[in-house]
């Protein structure tokens, strides 16, 4: 095998987070007597949560912080009655609650059994580890590495540092990093000197500096990757 180690992300790359995001939105806007919410908040919802990540990712806020603001500045204008830390946490508890693998993500990481499967996800550690435990990938990885938890994020090497300590890992060469997002995944695994694999089945246009060193449309391709074929 070419690579022995991989560090998984999970949104977008093992679990439908679009699905995800959508239901948890409609039941908890349904919860808060806001029954068309998500038709009429869920575009503008969807921009204030990119920043917001992107805010995350480049440390000028902590995911304890993001949970909140982002429905903070939702409902700033047009409902400012609500609560925006109840309606986080509400939110949080339905998204613990959606299950919806991508497309051979079992058949994959069945696989690659011979590999040791790792998480590295951004998320919050309470729906990440609700989902995964609910899915029948509950048994597949080694360790959940979860920045809520760990207190470092992607793409910070800081994150990788202690997945490759927490692993006892030290050969760089036999780790890869596979992800949906260049700023995150590819970016966090570049920076920190490992292999990355850029999941992109939409095909989209790389216009970016960061560069991954594998790329692939489909979950199963990655099989060919690892084996070094």
């Amino acid at each position: 095998m070419r690579y022995d180690v991989i560090l998984f992300d999970v949104d977008d790359t093992l679990m439908d987070f679009k699905i995800t995001e959508e239901n948890a939105l409609q039941n908890t806007f349904a919860a808060f007597g806001l029954p068309t919410g998500l038709a009429d908040y869920g575009a503008q919802y969807k921009e204030i949560s990119k920043v917001l990540w992107r805010d995350l990712e480049e440390g000028r806020i902590t995911i304890s912080d993001l949970g909140v603001e982002r429905f903070r500045r939702l409902f700033a204008v047009d409902q400012p009655e609500l609560d925006a830390n109840a309606f986080g946490q509400a939110y949080l508890e339905n998204l613990g609650k959606e299950v919806h693998l991508i497309p051979g993500a079992v058949e994959l990481c069945s696989r690659l059994a011979g590999c040791r499967l790792v998480v590295i996800t951004n998320g919050f550690a309470s729906v990440q580890t609700a989902r995964i435990g609910a899915s029948p990938l509950c048994q597949t990885f080694e360790e959940l590495i979860i920045s809520e938890q760990v207190g470092y994020k992607k793409p910070d090497q800081e994150i990788f540092e202690y997945a490759f300590s927490k692993l006892g890992l030290t050969d760089k060469t036999k780790v890869l990093m596979v992800g949906d997002s260049l700023t995150s995944d590819i970016q966090g695994g570049n920076r920190f000197g490992i292999d990355t694999c850029w999941y992109n089945p939409l095909q989209k246009e790389n216009h970016s500096e960061i560069q991954p060193t594998h790329e692939i449309k489909e979950l199963g391709e990655l099989l060919a990757i690892v084996n070094g074929e």
